[in-house]
C-alpha cells in the first residue's frame, strides 16, 4: 500500500513539474533578455541548459546526482531517459496523425523525394564525418570507442531522443562508457550549431533586405484552424483535445505491439527493435489515419475527429519535453575526457551541414533555396521545430513548399534511411567496414539526387 506523503508517489510529478518550470523560466529568460531573443535558441533547449546547469552546482556541493535525489524518487536520471525515448515516438505520432493535403503535382511529389532524399544523404555525411574523427581519436586515445562517431547523424540529424537511444545501446551492449551522455550532448550541440548557423544566415538575408519585420497579429491563430468544417466540437461529452491524445495513444499501443511482434520473431535484435519505436509509430499512425479515413468515406463515421491544429500543438508539447529531458539528464562529469572530441565533432556537424545543404538548396529548390535551407538546416541540426522556427523568419505564411517539403518527406527519408540505422549496430563491431558502406551508401544518393544534372550533362 501507497502511503501519499511517500517521495515514491511524488517523484515522478516532481520531476515533470521541474522540467516544465524550467521551460517556464526559458521563456521568461528569452524574452527577457535581448541577446537571447534575437539568438534563435530553441526555449526547449535553453530550459535543458538550465536544469543542467542547475544539476552541475548541485552535484559539485554536494557530491550527489541532482536527479536521483529521493524528491525525484531516487531515480531521475533513469526516468529523464524514459521521457525522453516515449516523447520521441509521441510527438512524430501526433504529426503523423495530420490531415496529408489534397493530391500532390509531379513537380511537387519531385521535391518532396528530393527533400527525403537530402535527409537521409546529410544523415551519411554526418556518419561518415563523425566516424572518421572518432576512429582516428580511437588511434590516438587509448580505451576511446571508436564507433562513437555514428552518434553524430542521430544528435544532430534526428534529434535527442535517436541520440540516447543509440547512447543506451553502445553503453549497455558494447561498454561505451559515458554512451548516453555523449549521444546527448551532441543533440544539444546540434540545437546551439542550428541556431548560430540559423543567425549568421539570417543575418546576411537581413544584410541583403530579404527579411522584414514581422507584426505580432501574423502569429494569430484563425477560428477555423480550431474548429474545422464538420469537425467534432470543442467540448461535447468528451473534450476535443482528449480525443486527439487518445488517438496518439491509441498509435502508440499498437506500435508497441508491432515491436513486441517483432521481438518474438527476431529475438537477437529485441534491443534495435525497441530503439526504433519511433519509425514504427509512425506506420501505427498512419494504420490509424488509413481507418479512420476510410470509415468516414464510407458513412461509418459523420464527424471528423482528428483536428491538425489540436495534433501540431500535442506533438510540439511532446517534443519541448524530449528537449529539456534529454538535455537535463546529460552527465558531464562522465565526458570530462572527451571534450575535445565532441566539440570537434560539433564544429564539423555546423559546417558540413550547413554547406551541403545550401548547396543542395541551391542548385534542386532555385525557386525558394533560402526557405528550402532554412528549413532544412534547422530540421537536420535539431528537429524539426527547429527547421520551423528558422523558416518563420523568412516565410511567416509558409507560403512556399518548404514547410509542406519538411512533412512529407518523412515516408522517403524513412524507407532510404532505415539502413543507416542497421548500420549503427554494426559500427561498434566493425568500424572501418562501416566507414567504407556509409560512403559507398552516400554516393549512391548524390546520385539518385543529382540525377538530373549528372544525366543530362551526359545527354548534351
Amino acid at each position: 500500500m501507497n502511503n501519499f506523503w511517500d517521495f515514491s508517489v511524488w517523484g515522478g510529478f516532481h520531476l515533470l513539474a521541474v522540467l516544465l518550470v524550467g521551460l517556464l523560466a526559458a521563456n521568461v529568460l528569452k524574452r527577457s533578455i535581448p541577446f537571447l531573443r534575437n539568438s534563435l535558441i530553441p526555449t526547449s533547449v535553453l530550459g535543458g541548459v538550465i536544469l543542467l546547469v542547475i544539476a552541475e552546482i548541485y552535484g559539485a556541493v554536494t557530491g550527489d546526482v541532482f536527479f536521483d535525489t529521493a524528491f525525484f524518487g531516487g531515480k531521475g536520471i533513469s526516468n529523464l531517459e524514459t521521457l525522453t525515448y516515449h516523447t520521441l515516438a509521441l510527438g512524430f505520432i501526433a504529426a503523423t496523425l495530420k490531415s496529408s493535403g489534397g493530391k500532390l503535382s509531379k513537380k511537387r511529389t519531385g521535391e518532396i523525394f528530393d527533400t527525403g532524399v537530402t535527409t537521409v544523404s546529410t544523415y551519411l555525411m554526418q556518419g561518415i564525418l563523425g566516424m572518421a574523427i572518432t576512429v582516428i581519436a580511437a588511434m590516438l586515445v587509448a580505451g576511446f570507442f571508436p564507433a562513437a562517431g555514428i552518434l553524430l547523424p542521430f544528435g544532430y540529424g534526428q534529434g535527442t531522443g535517436q541520440a540516447l537511444n543509440f547512447g543506451v545501446i553502445f553503453e549497455t551492449e558494447h561498454g561505451f562508457v559515458g554512451g548516453r551522455s555523449f549521444g546527448l550532448t551532441i543533440a544539444a550541440l546540434g540545437f546551439l550549431s542550428a541556431s548560430l548557423g540559423g543567425v549568421i544566415h539570417l543575418n546576411l538575408l537581413k544584410k541583403r533586405g530579404k527579411i522584414y519585420a514581422r507584426s505580432a497579429e501574423e502569429g494569430a491563430v484563425q477560428m477555423e484552424e480550431i474548429q474545422g468544417e464538420n469537425e467534432i466540437p470543442m467540448q461535447g461529452s468528451m473534450d476535443k483535445t482528449t480525443i486527439q491524445v487518445a488517438f496518439v495513444a491509441l498509435a502508440y499501443l499498437i506500435s508497441y505491439l508491432f515491436m513486441v511482434l517483432l521481438s518474438l520473431l527476431l529475438p537477437g535484435m529485441k534491443s534495435v527493435i525497441y530503439g526504433f519505436n519511433f519509425i514504427l509509430g509512425v506506420l501505427a499512425a498512419t494504420l490509424v489515419k488509413t481507418v479512420v479515413n476510410v470509415l468516414t468515406k464510407k458513412k461509418i463515421i459523420n464527424r471528423k475527429y482528428i483536428n491538425d491544429f489540436l495534433m501540431t500543438r500535442i506533438s510540439n508539447f511532446f517534443y519541448d519535453i524530449m528537449v529539456v529531458a534529454g538535455i537535463a539528464a546529460i552527465r558531464l562529469g562522465i565526458l570530462e575526457d572527451y571534450w575535445g572530441i565532441i566539440l570537434i565533432m560539433g564544429v564539423v556537424g555546423l559546417v558540413s551541414t550547413y554547406f551541403y545543404n545550401y548547396f543542395i538548396a541551391k542548385t534542386l529548390f532555385p525557386e525558394y533555396k533560402e526557405e528550402q535551407f532554412l528549413m532544412m538546416y534547422g530540421m537536420l541540426t535539431g528537429t524539426a521545430s527547429t527547421g520551423i522556427i528558422l523558416l518563420r523568419e523568412i516565410d511567416g505564411d509558409f507560403k512556399t513548399p518548404a514547410a509542406d517539403n519538411m512533412v512529407y518527406q518523412n515516408f522517403p527519408a524513412i524507407v532510404f534511411g532505415f539502413p543507416l540505422m542497421l548500420l549503427a549496430n554494426l559500427a561498434p563491431i566493425k568500424p572501418m567496414l562501416t566507414l567504407g558502406i556509409l560512403i559507398a551508401f552516400f554516393l549512391v544518393m548524390n546520385l539518385i539526387l543529382f540525377r538530373r544534372q549528372i544525366f543530362r550533362k551526359k545527354t548534351k
